[in-house]
């Protein structure tokens, strides 16, 4: 079995990354054909979707994080409306209720728990980048190669049943050693730039305005020389 590894999945401009994607959909009542680069058999998966038109499903399947990165994508959902162009996000929640028009050549990165969760938590949760942080833990000092961080955060969607957290982060540059990554982690860079180094000690340089993940148990270090602020979703 190939050992996890950080995978980009688009690129600021728009670009789909070239990391390897396999089409196809994440469950019975998906609504979208998707590029899926990671699918855990816990029900974590990441990839992009390319859409034009319009979408509708009753109660959507999973709980999902997506982020546009070319054209611009409208959900609708039981009063809600929000419109997201590229750079913008949003959590859409199991059980919800959405109408998706997505003009033509929309591309967007997605994260989505498809396991199975009794109660829904249906809505539209949108991720504003400069939402007010509050101060969070450091790394721990045993895998700082640096002086310790300043770090804030603010989880702006928290599913219980499935432990899903989904917010925005900032620190200070820092850098620590490798070690397996602790959660499955999508992350998109709304300023800063930062380098993750994978176990065969290759180098992913994740700009502003690009997404990637990085799965659980994935041995990853981390190298940012300027403030880094993100979109995370972690579980």
């Amino acid at each position: 079995m190939l050992e996890p590894t950080p995978v980009l999945l688009a690129h600021a401009d728009g670009g789909l990354a070239s990391t390897p994607f396999t089409p196809g959909s994440l469950a019975a009542k998906d609504p979208f054909d998707r590029l899926i680069a990671y699918a855990g058999a816990d029900g974590m998966a990441a990839g992009v979707v390319r859409a034009s038109g319009r979408f509708s499903v009753d109660e959507y399947p999973f709980s999902e994080t997506i982020v546009v990165h070319a054209g611009a994508v409208t959900l609708r959902s039981q009063g809600q409306t929000l419109q997201l162009t590229p750079g913008e996000s949003t959590v859409i929640g199991r059980g919800t209720a959405l109408k998706v028009e997505a003009q033509p050549g929309s591309l967007w990165a997605f994260c989505a728990d498809t396991q199975l969760v009794e109660e829904p938590h249906p809505g539209l949760t949108a991720l504003p980048a400069h939402t007010l942080l509050s101060p969070s833990a450091p790394p721990d000092d045993e895998i700082l190669l640096s002086p310790p961080p300043q770090c804030r955060s603010h989880n702006l969607f928290v599913e219980e049943a499935s432990n899903l957290r989904i917010g925005i982060w900032d620190s200070t540059p820092y850098t620590r050693r490798s070690r397996p990554h602790k959660l499955h982690e999508l992350m998109h860079l709304l300023e800063g730039s930062v380098t993750l180094q994978a176990a065969d000690g290759s180098n992913l340089t994740v700009n502003t305005g690009d997404t990637v993940f990085v799965p659980l148990n994935a041995p990853c270090a981390w190298k940012s020389s300027v403030y880094v602020r993100k979109v995370y979703v972690v579980k």
